[in-house]
């Protein structure tokens, strides 16, 4: 059988590709051929943090399509309407919707693209396969496949990172599977630790001090206190998609000026609200002369030992060097996440593309890595782009605007394609 070639193959199928799988299909109905292939075995978007009552820190208005086509039927006021609830959303009176009810607007427009998905598919391995397609290995039920594809679309999300030395395991935890992990847990631990100063640590020790009434929650980071996340109406014009085309025009200098000066926008900052109500906690604790919240600020944990039962920490104050051990069920890192590194998907494709002077990937303005001349095949990033198209251009709040810009160069190549051949 003839291996088939396809116009698009994406590697992952979380919110960026699947806004990606919606834009194409309003754009170009069935003329264009594309599959995503997905590990995980079925629609999921950071799942173990799905917390009761945590909030999208991005308006319901920036969706998966409504600022490139906001008379979409894939739009999250349509998903409401489908449910049944939109008059009371409105009477909500909120831009942010639940993390959940989001989750559930992704499932429902993932539903409508299920004959796109392959899910339970890794992609293992990518090489040109002549001029105009790439060879790309799949591995599903431990057998290998192939198919070619003329522009391949990287979406692979995230990978959550621990701090040095420090390995997941029955005591150690990422939260990017909290609530999985705590299925396991017992129903009465003495003490977890939450390290980490951002928006998924402080959520994390909200939940587990609301969740298990009886345990002592400990918070440990190097800051006096949580940061709030500076998203005032000016300071929010970052995430406008006329500062990505900033962004991408100006010199190195001022790209790290403007990456400096917008990281309390989305990098170890929490929403305001929430850290009122940490405070306000800690303090009704206090006064009650029953401290079960502990923030161990200005602190640093120097030494982990993971046992069979426990795991004990050692806890240095900086300004003293005091150092306290703490004997804790469970330590929960929110250590946040790294961009996965294009170059270890791509394999041999990689070997045609091309890097600038700091060794990084050499992007152009439509998220297209930069290739030898002779390629006419096109690989796109949706991620990994910060240090080209800035802090904005790989998150949420650029998905709808982002996919449409990738569909746009992937219908234009194929008109220049077709003329030069």
């Amino acid at each position: 059988m003839a291996t088939p070639v396809h116009d698009v193959v994406g590697i992952g199928f979380g919110p960026s590709n699947l806004a990606l799988a919606v834009a194409l299909e309003e754009e170009y109905g069935s003329a264009v051929d594309a599959v995503f292939f997905e590990k995980q075995p079925a629609f999921g978007w950071h799942r173990g943090m799905l917390l009761d009552g945590a909030t999208m820190q991005v308006s319901f208005l920036k969706d998966l399509v409504t600022l490139r086509n906001p008379t979409s039927r894939h739009s999250f006021v349509s998903y409401l309407h489908a449910r049944d609830r939109l008059v009371d959303f409105i009477n909500h009176k909120t831009m942010y919707p639940t993390r959940l009810e989001f989750h559930d607007y992704l499932e429902w427009v993932a539903a409508s693209f299920a004959g796109m998905a392959r899910y339970g598919s890794e992609v293992v391995a990518v090489r040109p396969h002549d001029a105009a397609t790439l060879e790309v290995v799949v591995r599903r039920d431990d057998e290998l496949h192939t198919c070619l594809t003329r522009n391949l679309v990287i979406g692979a999300g995230l990978e959550p990172v621990l701090p040095d030395g420090l390995r997941q395991g029955e005591r150690i935890w990422h939260t990017d599977d909290l609530l999985t992990r705590l299925e396991t847990l017992d129903s009465d631990p003495r003490r977890l630790v939450v390290l980490g100063a951002g928006q998924s640590a402080a959520e994390a020790v909200e939940h587990l001090h609301r969740a298990y009434p009886r345990t002592e929650i400990c918070a440990v980071f190097t800051r006096y206190g949580y940061s709030p996340a500076d998203d005032s109406s000016f300071a929010n014009r970052i995430f406008d998609p006329r500062a990505v085309d900033h962004y991408f025009q100006a010199p190195g200098d001022v790209k790290r000026m403007l990456f400096d000066y917008s990281r309390n926008t989305n990098y170890s900052v929490v929403d305001l609200d929430l850290i009122d109500e940490l405070y306000r906690r800690a303090y009704a604790e206090k006064v009650a002369g029953a401290e079960r919240l502990r923030i161990l600020n200005v602190s640093r944990v120097v030494d982990v030992r993971a046992g069979a039962g426990a795991v004990r920490l050692e806890v240095c104050f900086l300004p003293t060097g005091e150092v306290t051990a703490l004997d804790a069920d469970v330590l929960v890192c929110a250590t946040g996440y790294r961009e996965r590194n294009p170059l270890d998907l791509l394999g041999e494709a990689g070997e045609h593309c091309r890097t600038t002077p700091e060794g990084r990937l050499a992007v152009e303005r439509d998220y297209r890595i930069a290739t030898d001349p002779a390629c006419g095949w096109a690989v796109y990033l949706q991620g990994a782009t910060e240090h080209s198209h800035g802090i904005a251009s790989s998150l949420l709040s650029m998905t709808a605007v982002r996919t449409g810009e990738i569909v746009r160069s992937i219908a234009g190549r194929g008109a220049r394609v077709a003329q030069e051949a």
